[in-house]
């Protein structure tokens, strides 16, 4: 009779623990606008002191909120911040006076974040433009030397000495040119009738006016002023409001009034009949806005997005009959509406996570953004019930998705993690995003006998090689952690190697006489057997 005795072994898991850290800074570069793709403007691991060898493991990336463009990014080997994407001033920041893009630079393992800002330099990239190619102006004869008439400024895109700075009026025999500049310190002019207009000797004349930036070199735009002679206006429109202001709320539908500019000439007949015109506004507010000329009501022609651009600022001009003018700013402030759901992005993700992970163990790294502003922008995010996961709040709008809890891959392998963000607006968007998390087996199991002890009966004089028994474990780890191996463990019988009597199958169990038996000589015996797993290192038990 064959008995046989069990052992187990108890393995103990060794925990790690991963302290997060976050440093907060700021990295400022100054950099001209428009320079080519590939063109370095700094060294993050330099100026902020970071290591070269760990800028790829430790993902180094900027993003920028609120858009999916790129503009700069971040060469991993080396740490130099190159530019892939058109840095336009104009486009970016308008007439801002200054035009700084804000960034966040992301490390990971452990999380860092810093702020990093581009301050964008002007370049005198852009050309003065009249409104219109030609202006029509309409003077009577009997005008008196030193009569003054407005001419619509020039725009130019550029800002600061790059804008317009002067005019230059061709020689002629009747007017001169008069530059003013605007309280806002804006370069306009008037043409100033330096020699009186007679209609029997002329009764038209084509000026031309050129206006110049500051720029190195300048550039610049030209206007053809054409001047009808007429016979006597001596009144300019007068608007009812020194500013008009209005409040529209975005996604107003086409053709929605916003504003009503009104002028009142005190002339009579066609000298005091007014008609207004835009006399300057942006190409962007020129898809969202028209005016009527004759009513002066500003109408919703384009799609007005608050996060596209939350003001705008345009001149109205007033015309009478006879080509006196004044002008006018009219400010249009959009106001926000909760039309944009927060946005979940996965920026990074451990993906498969070892079982044997320590509770606090951050597997993920989650952005939150909502492009709307104020109370519509605040977001909750939520992690759904009955995971061993939740959401840690970390720089800015980052969480960091840790594990609260002994993962188990015998008992879960796979997790889909349902996150959700709602905004604060009435009423609230929200939106949710799944993320697919595996468990990685540890080989934490050793493989258990599926008896305490195993028997087996044998006639003597058996045939070597008969099959006696078999035993059986189960491992539950995964592949080759859980593959079982079977063995014998030496000892000797009657004085002499337990394997001159015995063999196992290493795959199945199943144990072998080595040689035949005399019951004269042993009635029974016993033997251990040890299972043992093919992880790293490897587990075992006997039996």
């Amino acid at each position: 009779t064959m008995a046989f005795s069990l052992r187990i072994a108890l393995i103990c898991g060794l925990f790690v623990f991963f302290v997060l850290h976050c440093a907060h800074g700021d990295l400022t570069y100054s950099v001209e606008e428009e320079l080519k793709h590939g063109s370095v403007i700094g060294n993050i691991a330099k100026d902020l002191g970071l290591d070269f060898g760990r800028l790829a493991a430790r993902k180094a990336r900027v993003e920028m909120e609120g858009t999916d463009k790129q503009f700069i990014t971040i060469n991993q080997k080396n740490g130099d911040v190159v530019v892939v994407g058109r840095i336009d001033r104009e486009e970016l920041c308008g007439e801002k006076p200054t035009c700084v893009l804000k960034f966040d630079l992301l490390l990971e393992n452990p999380l860092e974040l810093q702020r990093l800002s581009l301050q964008v330099q002007d370049i005198n990239d852009n050309s003065p433009v009249f409104q219109k190619e030609v202006m029509k102006l309409e003077i009577r004869e009997s005008a008196d030397k030193g009569a003054r008439y407005r001419v619509t400024a020039a725009h130019d895109s550029d800002i600061g000495q790059n804008s317009v700075q002067s005019y230059v009026l061709k020689q002629n025999a009747h007017f001169v040119f008069d530059i003013q500049t605007s309280s806002s310190g804006r370069k306009y002019g008037e043409l100033v009738l330096d020699k009186e207009l007679d209609r029997e000797d002329q009764n038209e004349l084509r000026l031309l006016l050129t206006a110049v930036d500051g720029g190195s070199p300048p550039k610049s735009g030209t206007v053809v002023i054409h001047v009808t002679v007429l016979d006597a206006n001596d009144n300019a429109p007068v608007f009812t409001e020194s500013v008009y202001s209005a409040r529209l709320p975005e996604n107003s539908p086409i053709n929605t009034p916003v504003v009503t500019v009104s002028a009142t000439d005190a002339d009579d007949g066609v000298n005091g009949e007014v008609t207004y015109e835009f006399s300057r506004l942006s190409d962007k507010a020129g898809k969202l806005f028209s005016i009527d000329q004759k009513s002066g009501v500003i109408f919703v022609t384009g799609d007005v997005d608050y996060e596209e651009g939350p003001r705008y600022e345009v001149m109205i001009e007033a015309k009478d009959g006879y080509g006196l003018t004044s002008e006018v700013k009219l400010i249009i402030d959009i106001i926000d509406v909760n039309d944009n759901a927060p946005l979940i992005t996965l920026k990074s993700l451990s993906n498969p996570v070892p079982e044997n992970a320590p509770p606090g163990t951050e597997v993920g790294i989650i952005n939150v953004q909502d492009r709307d502003s104020e109370k519509n922008r605040q977001v909750r995010c939520s992690i759904q019930q009955n995971v061993p996961f939740k959401l840690v709040p970390s720089i800015k709008n980052y969480y960091s998705l840790v594990t609260t809890g002994q993962l188990d891959r015998e008992l879960v392998s796979d997790y889909n993690i349902t996150i959700s963000a709602t905004d604060e607006g009435s009423p609230p968007l929200s939106s949710s995003k799944t993320v697919q998390l595996s468990v990685a087996d540890i080989n934490d199991n050793p493989p258990v006998f599926e008896e305490q002890s195993y028997s087996a009966y044998v006639s003597e004089n058996n045939k070597p090689g008969s099959t006696l028994c078999s035993v059986s474990a189960r491992d539950p780890d995964w592949r080759q952690n859980g593959t079982v191996i079977y063995s014998l463990l030496p000892a000797e019988v009657n004085g002499a190697s337990v394997s001159s009597y015995l063999s196992v199958n290493g795959d199945t169990g199943v144990i072998h006489a080595v040689r035949s038996f005399d019951y004269e000589q042993l009635r029974s015996f016993k033997v251990h057997v040890m299972a043992r797993d093919n992880g790293s290192p490897p587990l075992s038990s006997n039996v």
